[in-house]
């Protein structure tokens, strides 16, 4: 007997962030799949696909946005019931990542959370994980399932080289983001340049700038990250760039947190322009801004997910660059 195996491809989305998720169907091609969701009146999360998964390849889309808690909770369920319905694979999908700062330890006793996280994924079923500009490469490493790591490089350097006119120097905040400004200023032929900050290891969502390594002076400074929080770190990054005779300085990062009080600073820092994508919701006037630009990345995201499906290269979207 000779069996004929047709692969399919589904795409179900949590409630964290579904204007993506939209995007992504759309860039795909396909509809979303049909998910019951509910709570219990204490606040149990409920999550069933409403349609036969039976050997399907399965994408759960869910960045883990506030409610973060809870978004990864309904993640983790949806992902458990489709391996329960006999789903042939199961990828999560996460754009943001959470709990990815809590990727060591810095003080005696203190969690690993992120890899907390990849554990758990591995136990509701998930084969694989895709995420977008992790806080930290070594993420990859906590989980024994394929990691895909992909990237907003592409995104938001096609945007920035439009809108740089004359020498630009990419600025990391911190020493540890380095590469990660060397991969842009590789893109966007420029210098680069770092903050050399004070951060105290018991006290959270606080740093302080104290010198730019790197010539900024007279030239166009571009800091980017993974996150933009609080705002605490590009905001004092951003003071000290323009005391040091920056032309203009744009704050670029893949995820908007803004968690309080980050839209008041950047609306009162001296920062032309902040730039991001749109892993994470940005819901309410409480969180939009005259200065806040935000980029899809739903092209790339779907490219990366048509290449999984496919089993072709995911690498060769982002020239390497997604490592």
């Amino acid at each position: 007997m000779e069996i004929v195996y047709r692969k399919r491809f589904m795409l179900f989305s949590g409630s964290a962030n579904p204007e993506l998720a939209r995007d992504v169907a759309e860039e795909l091609g396909v509809r979303l799949g049909k998910v019951e969701m509910s709570r219990f009146a204490n606040t149990e999360v409920y999550a069933r696909p409403s349609e036969s998964v039976r050997g399907v390849d399965c994408f759960v889309i869910q960045s883990h946005a506030p409610e973060i808690n809870f978004h990864i909770m309904e993640q983790l369920i949806l992902i458990d019931a489709l391996k329960r319905a006999s789903a042939h694979r199961i990828t999560a999908v996460v754009p943001f990542f959470g709990y990815a700062r809590a990727d060591k330890k810095v003080l005696p006793r203190e969690p690993i959370s992120a890899r907390l996280m990849s554990d758990l994924f591995l136990a509701a079923g998930a084969d694989r994980i895709v995420s977008i500009d992790l806080h930290t490469g070594q993420i990859q490493g906590f989980s024994p399932n394929p990691f895909d790591h992909l990237t907003a490089l592409p995104i938001i350097t096609d945007y920035l080289q439009d809108r740089l006119k004359g020498p630009t120097t990419i600025v990391s905040p911190d020493a540890g983001g380095v590469k990660r400004a060397e991969k842009y200023a590789r893109y966007l032929d420029a210098y680069v340049a770092f903050v050399h900050k004070r951060r105290e290891a018991d006290v959270h969502n606080r740093s302080e700038a104290l010198t730019v390594v790197g010539q900024v002076r007279g030239r166009h400074a571009v800091i980017v990250d993974d996150i933009i929080d609080t705002a605490g770190t590009v905001v004092s990054a951003a003071r000290l760039l323009r005391k040091k005779g920056a032309k203009s300085v744009i704050a670029a990062a893949t995820h908007p947190v803004l968690s309080p009080p980050a839209v008041d600073r950047l609306k009162k820092a001296p920062i032309d322009e902040v730039v991001v994508t749109d892993t994470l919701p940005v819901r309410g006037d409480a969180k939009r801004f005259d200065k806040l630009t935000r980029l899809s990345i739903a092209s790339v995201l779907a490219e990366a997910l048509q290449a999984i499906f496919l089993d072709s290269s995911v690498s060769a979207i982002f020239l390497g660059d997604n490592a």
